[in-house]
């Protein structure tokens, strides 16, 4: 196998100039051809009547049903919009709980039963309900096997759109993705549940401020990082294509350290990528604008503008899938793990969250009103507030078997879960704890915001370290792992500001009562809300021991691996938070929490097998073949006469003794993955196999990384760090 290395390197030395021949551009100019392959509005403009244009605008806006004969009209201008663009085939698009995407494809052709003609044909309960089955889906038991079907309805919400994938072209139609009783069985119903939840909270408090505020929507806008290595050297690593991280794998003896890739020239052939990776994504309307090197060598991302919550969680895991079909063109892997190389960092997926209202008004800016400040104060210290509440149940929604390896490994947040609001923010909210509460008091307040009209400016990117932060205008959520869907942490932020803005509207009606006016009202409240959450908020190194001791004197949880992390889910609080809410019932939170769980052990479990496939088949071989290279050599030398062979010796020992070792660790690490599936319980199965196997694989990993530092590099058949990442 070692020559299967080799010849990957030699293919990558000797490979033509870059073709890029087949990156097709419609146009010079993005705005030509930005959404083309969307059913957008300009689109329903041109193919629907003005009446099922106005009704589906209104199932947009207002959540409204649409009747079956509009269905029947948005369905048969669908079809002519989709087949004007060439496609042949339909699909309900839906967001299980694997993390991926799933679709389920169906042609426009039929055959007229009465005469036997072919027809293209769409209807409108095509459009609204399709039964993809799914019963291989993970429900975590909420489904029986005599109604293990899953049942997909449109969300007219997010637009359709085509999707092309070679020569074909298909139209897609977000959807939910349902039991037959209705419980959720994806990302996308619980989000759209928390979205509305939220409006319905924010509504009434907005309106202390504007009474011409109708609609508040939650905007996200995430930052993708990800890895792209040689399809070439990607083959060469079992470990790479079955996990997507290397189990095993000598650090380089250059890495990151010099921080020379982080924001350098984009090399000609990824540059190429990118290229071809933002026309896919500009004909989908995802309005991607920003792409840079990131601080791991072979490691890159790419950001969007901020969009309406739920189309932005769309187009992320749409952009997902797309990036792993464009990287195969380039003849390269995208790598979307959160840890694909140990010693270097890992990649997340930065959730830029915040609310805005119909008025134009971002809730979570000061805006250029003094005036209006107290506006802005509500949202941000209300913000704060529901997080110091429910800080474990925000950790939970980003808690997986791959960013276990990336918290807390000081590249990314820790899992102590903290709120960052800058120097400025920090002085605004001591000032105000420690003043009064009456009108003076308001008035010296919005005197000291509008001292700050430019927060974003003072506060931006200033402490990287934290989990939580405040970054001008919106709230970024630092935890999320690559590989996720940004749905999980939405919903749970969106949930939590929900019953917390409630809560604050009862507060200030209760103070009003006694004869506070408004603006008093809400500043007494909020010198409140300060005081109860201060405890959360941290502008320090969350990376210091002083921090995690610091942590737990305040109360703070340190949840570092994904099975204690996920108990927050199934905790009471939590299960009164979302059940209170309506976005998940107690059973469907604990089939999500089932599904989390059985995840993390099938991980694990694919992982340990892996790696004991790459040391039986790659490492012993190789280490096998060195040490008996060296055995003959010393047999040689002593012939000849020469007695001193030292070095060789000590690494024939030195092979030895791991090869012993990972022997000894392998028989252990079987018997604790036999315990683990043997277990109770899929929690008691994800504790064994987070306590007693994973240790294990650690451990085997460091034998094998020595083996690799003493092996001849001929005979190590596993691609290596040096090249993996390093050669394009």
């Amino acid at each position: 196998m070692s020559q299967a290395r080799f010849n990957a390197i030699d293919t990558i030395l000797h490979r033509s100039e870059i073709d890029v021949d087949f990156i097709d551009t419609p146009s010079e100019k993005i705005t030509n051809y930005f959404g083309c392959n969307v059913f957008n509005e300009k689109a329903m403009r041109e193919y629907l009547p003005e009446e099922a244009y106005l009704s589906v605008k209104a199932a947009i806006q207002a959540g409204s049903k649409l009747s079956r004969d509009v269905a029947d009209t948005v369905a048969e201008a669908m079809k002519n919009w989709a087949m004007d663009k060439g496609a042949t085939h339909y699909a309900h698009w839906f967001q299980p709980l694997t993390g991926k995407t799933a679709e389920k494809h169906d042609s426009f052709f039929t055959i007229d039963p009465g005469t036997g003609d072919a027809l293209e044909e769409f209807e409108g309960s095509a459009l609204a309900q399709q039964e993809p089955d799914g019963s291989s889906f993970p429900g975590g038991g909420l489904r029986s096997t005599f109604e293990a079907r899953g049942y997909t309805a449109w969300d007219p919400s997010s637009p359709a759109f085509i999707l092309e994938v070679g020569e074909g072209k298909t139209l897609c139609i977000p959807t939910i993705f349902v039991t037959y009783s209705g419980e959720s069985l994806d990302y996308k119903l619980p989000l759209l549940k928390s979205q509305t939840t939220l409006e319905k909270a924010s509504i009434p408090v907005c309106q202390m401020f504007d009474k011409k505020v109708t609609r508040v929507i939650t905007t996200l806008g995430w930052e993708q990082e990800y890895f792209l290595v040689d399809e070439a050297l990607y083959a060469t690593r079992p470990d790479l294509v079955m996990t997507g991280r290397t189990l095993i794998g000598k650090h380089s003896s250059k890495g990151q350290q010099l921080d020379d890739h982080y924001f350098g020239s984009i090399p000609e052939r990824v540059y190429a990528y990118m290229r071809d990776l933002e026309t896919e994504c500009y004909k989908l309307g995802i309005p991607v604008r920003t792409r840079h090197n990131e601080v791991g060598p072979g490691q890159y991302e790419l950001a969007p503008m901020f969009e309406e919550c739920n189309v932005a969680v769309d187009h992320n895991q749409l952009l997902m899938d797309m990036m792993e079909r464009v990287a195969k063109r380039h003849r390269l892997r995208v790598l979307l793990h959160e840890k694909p190389f140990a010693g270097v960092n890992g990649s997340g997926k930065h959730n830029n969250w915040s609310m805005s209202t119909n008025t134009g008004v971002n809730l979570l800016s000061p805006g250029k009103e003094p005036g209006k400040n107290l506006r802005f104060l509500t949202f941000f210290v209300n913000t704060i507030m529901a997080v110091s509440k429910h800080a474990d149940i925000l950790r939970a929604s980003v808690a997986n078997a791959g960013n276990d390896h990336r918290l807390g490994a000081n590249e990314a947040p820790p899992a102590i879960v903290s709120v960052f609001i800058g120097e400025s923010m920090t002085n605004i909210l001591n000032a105000i704890e420690k003043g009064k509460t009456t009108k003076d008091d308001v008035k010296r307040v919005l005197d000291l915001l509008s001292k700050i009209p430019n927060l974003q400016l003072d506060n931006t990117d200033r402490n990287r370290t934290s989990p939580f932060a405040f970054t001008g205008n919106k709230f970024e959520i630092r935890m999320v792992g690559s590989s996720m869907n940004c749905a999980a942490p939405m919903t749970a932020l969106n949930t939590m500001m929900a019953t917390q803005l409630r809560q604050f509207a009862t507060d200030v009606e209760n103070v009003m009562k006694k004869d506070k006016d408004q603006d008093t009202a809400i500043l007494t409240v909020l010198k409140k809300y300060i005081k109860a959450s201060a405890h959360v908020c941290f502008e320090g190194d969350n990376y210091t021991a002083a921090w995690a001791k610091e942590a737990a004197k305040r109360g703070l949880s340190n949840l570092p691996t994904t099975p204690e992390a996920l108990d927050a889910y199934v905790a009471k609080d939590a299960v009164k938070l979302f059940t209170d809410n309506g976005v998940f019932t107690e059973k469907e939170l604990h089939a999500h929490h089932e599904v989390m769980l059985e995840n993390y052990v099938l991980r694990l479990d694919i992982e340990s097998s892996t790696l004991e496939e790459l040391y039986l088949n790659y490492v012993l071989p190789s280490a096998v073949s060195y040490q008996t290279r060296l055995a003959e050599n010393v047999a040689a030398l002593k012939a000849a006469g020469v007695r001193e062979a030292t070095f060789q010796k000590e690494a024939i020992k030195r092979i030895g003794d791991n090869m012993k070792k990972i022997n000894a660790l392998a028989k252990k690490m079987t018997t604790e993955k036999a315990k683990a599936h043997k277990a109770k319980s899929s929690r008691a199965a994800a504790i064994a196999m987070c306590k007693k196997v994973k240790p294990l694989m650690e451990q085997i990993r460091v034998c094998c990384d020595d083996l690799e530092l003493i092996v001849d590099d001929q005979e190590w058949s596993l691609a290596k760090y040096r090249e993996i990442m390093f050669m394009k």
